[in-house]
């Protein structure tokens, strides 16, 4: 999948296991070559290549299909500046003369008799045999490069992936070690060594050691003495423990923790030119949240951010015009839809469209007692709530349902509408006529002109005996009813919502809800 970024802030949204997370690993990936903190090489296993093209593999093999081993490609195409010009090539796989970063991981052909030999019995074979693979890195000029090749200096902050106390420890040390200049590392080592060289000379450990000493020739021959260790893997970074309020920092929250984390690595990140940040919401409060997403819009100055989210207040917070909406093999940014559609977004708050590219499927009603209506009458079909199967019920303007619609389109998200007939059919058909006969979006209504919304629909349905159960309360006539019922929508609804009643959905709500 190719994937164009801002220049400047990149605010990356899609559900669980869309590749959200793989996507700022294979920019780090590219620019450092480090996987986890670690060069490539020590980190290659099976299981960084796709699943699905991995199955896929192995059933051609087993099938007698002649068909290359599973490879990955990262490119990176860079911008034109003067500092990445060394860079600059066709040896892409667009073929662009531009700046650009070249990781492959692929089977090496020197290996070809040795693997012919290895999956001669496809029955035995599980996993990618990254044995027989090599790691190719150069830039788009077809030059070998290495970190230091790269003009362009990476951050990986995801302080979540901190899951104990001494890893989360060091984590926050290193941190710390940046932001030092020499001068105060020096001060720091030349204090912390002090510390030790008072130690031996406590009174107390005097006595112990010489009490062990005592013991020469029971244990060994040489004299035993303890001591704080001063060799050179015992730094002060080894020793040290950050501390917030006078409690160790490990032992705070883990929402502080993450975000204090977050916070020193965009200050020691200085000399980085691009930032990438794992759902910075993790374990924050929401107040707590406001603080963090204001220092990390102010911090991050002209450097370029990419900041994976499910909060839709991360996403407005920093500004849905950088959103990209993703859903692992399609992508989208608010650009790509019609001008007014943008604009629309521009201003609308970005809880919903993030409802829309998280769920599995939507159905898109016109109100909130439509949305009750749905939901029960999901229930009444499936014995859960829509939600339990990942399908969120999103109430919107009838307006708005193409706005929304268009982005459903463009991301293949299946979508419904539930909607009034107003009246008249023909326009409605007229009004939705692009997605007619398209396989991941449907509009359901009633053809009976005379029933043109809700209220109507459902005593249709139901009659004025069953209504008036449901209601615990009597009408003259049907039209006192309806009358009754559509001035009072969601307090209706909500009687529907929650009677223990027999009722009957309406046909074409049925029907979505299938």
């Amino acid at each position: 999948m190719d994937l164009s970024l801002n220049p400047d802030l990149n605010i990356i949204v899609g559900n669980n296991e869309c590749g959200k997370s793989t996507l700022l690993e294979a920019v780090q990936l590219a620019l450092s070559g480090q996987l986890n903190g670690r060069p490539l090489q020590t980190e290659l296993h099976p299981f960084l290549f796709n699943s699905e093209v991995v199955i896929d593999y192995i059933a051609k093999l087993k099938g007698k299909v002649a068909a290359p081993p599973p490879s990955i490609l990262i490119e990176l195409y860079l911008s034109e500046v003067p500092e990445l010009a060394k860079l600059k090539g066709i040896n892409n796989t667009a073929k662009v003369d531009c700046p650009g970063i070249s990781l492959s991981i692929s089977f090496n052909e020197e290996y070809a008799d040795e693997f012919g030999k290895y999956v001669s019995d496809p029955n035995l074979i599980r996993t990618i045999p990254i044995e027989y693979y090599q790691i190719n890195w150069r830039s788009f000029a077809d030059n070998e490069i290495t970190a230091r090749s790269i003009a362009l200096k990476p951050s990986f902050i995801d302080a979540s992936s901190i899951r104990n106390n001494v890893t989360a420890n060091r984590y926050v040390v290193d941190i710390v070690k940046e932001s030092l200049s020499e001068s105060q590392k020096v001060d720091l080592a030349l204090a912390y060594r002090m510390m030790k060289d008072a130690f031996i000379q406590e009174p107390k450990v005097q006595s112990i050691n010489d009490a062990l000493a005592k013991k020469q020739g029971h244990i060994s021959d040489k004299t035993l003495t303890v001591s704080l260790d001063t060799s050179s893997r015992a730094s002060w970074e080894a020793g040290i423990m950050p501390h917030l309020n006078e409690v160790p920092l490990t032992l705070i929250g883990k929402g502080e923790q993450n975000s204090i984390k977050i916070k020193l690595a965009l200050e020691s990140s200085a000399d980085s030119h691009v930032i990438l940040i794992e759902e910075a919401e993790n374990h924050l409060s929401f107040s707590n949240l406001n603080s963090l997403i204001g220092h990390i819009g102010t911090k991050r100055g002209m450097r370029q951010l990419l900041i994976t989210t499910h909060s839709s207040f991360v996403l407005n917070k920093l500004g849905v015009e950088a959103v990209i909406l993703f859903n692992r093999d399609s992508w989208m940014t608010l650009k790509d839809l019609k001008p007014d559609t943008h604009d629309y977004f521009m201003r609308l708050p970005g809880h919903d469209t993030l409802r829309l590219i998280l769920a599995k499927r939507v159905i898109l009603v016109e109100g909130p007692s439509d949305e009750l209506i749905v939901q029960i009458a999901y229930k009444k079909k499936h014995g859960k709530m829509p939600l339990q199967d990942a399908i969120d019920v999103i109430s919107v303007n009838s307006l708005a349902f193409k706005r929304f619609l268009e982005i459903a389109a463009l991301l293949k998200r299946s979508a419904a509408v539930v909607t009034d007939n107003d009246g008249s059919v023909a326009d409605l058909k007229a009004k939705y006529k692009d997605y007619e006969g398209t396989a991941d979006i449907h509009i359901f209504y009633d053809n009976d002109e005379a029933c043109r919304t809700l209220e109507p629909q459902l005593l249709k349905a139901n009659g004025k005996a069953a209504i008036e159960k449901i209601l615990g309360r009597k009408f003259t006539t049907d039209e006192t009813l309806l009358h009754y019922m559509t001035e009072n929508k969601a307090d209706c609804a909500l009687a529907f919502f929650g009677t223990a009643e027999p009722w009957t959905v309406p046909e074409y709500i049925w029907k979505a809800v299938e």
